[in-house]
């Protein structure tokens, strides 16, 4: 089976990747549910999840930590400047637009990896992924027109940052496509770090009001590491299709937690640009693994 030598590979994959979008889905509520301006919440979370990503490496890899850090090399320098960038741009979108708009653009971040692997690394692009693309960046379109307007619940500014994201993420799977034989995981905390080092310049106050230090603590210690832990680990089993798929779900999971919480409720606009945008990149995977699992028993 594709993804995996033994079926039971590719449900442990299947069961890592889930777990780790149920994890990290509450990423989004708990921003909003911090107060406090956006910069105090990029320090704490960069700080306390860069920590908490390199807790766990060190003790994971023992004395090969070092080794694997220095193994990183330009890639792992690049991933951790590009992935802090994003990191600023999704927390500036979901705190300055409709959780909904930050995530359903952001999950468009495979269809530019498909633009980088074709403009920098001449890979071949079918017509597939031309249809997705079109189909994707209409259904952005659709999102962000809708933010437009003085009755508007969404922000245009949050929109333009959810699209920054896109690309950082997309970006950050290429180079780490590049360098598949390295681990990347040193790099991520190095992104953490650099955001929390940005942060730390521009906020105007560090301190977390006490309402806030419990969320504050489930997100950078909890959510973030754990989250992204378990959606690196989830490709090692099952194919790129299959992850790409689970990962569709933050878009959904994410967005009704902020409606049960906090009674958000996205318009029409949002709606219909995101069932654009899940429903091209659902099919466009689905086909793409139909198609893998028949050259497969070929």
């Amino acid at each position: 089976m594709a993804g995996g030598s033994e079926p039971r590979d590719y449900a442990k994959g299947v069961m890592i990747t889930f777990l780790g979008v149920l994890v990290i889905s509450p990423d989004t509520l708990l921003l909003r549910l911090i107060e406090g301006d956006t910069w105090m919440l990029l320090f704490w979370r960069g700080a306390l999840s860069g920590i908490a990503i390199m807790v766990w490496f060190v003790v994971v890899n023992g004395t090969k930590a070092r080794r694997m850090i220095a193994d990183t090399g330009w890639g792992g320098a690049m991933i951790g400047a590009v992935f802090s960038l994003g990191s600023i741009c999704f927390v500036y979108s979901a705190t300055h637009t409709l959780v909904a708009n930050t995530l359903f653009i952001t999950s468009t971040s495979p269809v530019f990896a498909a633009l980088i692997a074709w403009l920098v690394l001449g890979e071949r692009v079918g017509l597939r992924t031309w249809v997705t693309i079109l189909v994707t960046l209409t259904g952005i379109g659709v999102i962000a027109a809708g933010s437009f307007g003085a009755d508007s619940k969404g922000g245009l500014d949050g929109d333009l940052a959810a699209l920054g994201a896109a690309l950082a993420l997309a970006v950050t799977f290429s180079i780490a496509r590049a360098r598949r034989g390295v681990s990347m995981v040193p790099a991520m905390a190095l992104a953490a770090f650099l955001t929390a080092a940005v942060a730390a310049v521009l906020s105007g106050s560090l301190a977390v009001p006490q309402s806030s230090v419990i969320w504050v603590a489930l997100l950078g210690l909890g959510v973030v590491p754990l989250g992204v832990a378990l959606l690196a680990t989830g490709p090692r089993y099952i194919p790129a299709a299959d992850v790409s798929l689970i990962l569709l779900l933050e878009a959904v999971f994410g967005p009704v937690l902020v409606w049960l919480v906090l009674g958000e409720l996205p318009g029409a606009a949002t709606w219909i640009g995101g069932a654009i945008v899940l429903g091209a990149l659902a099919i466009s995977n689905m086909v793409a693994l139909r198609a893998r699992r028949r050259n497969a028993r070929a």
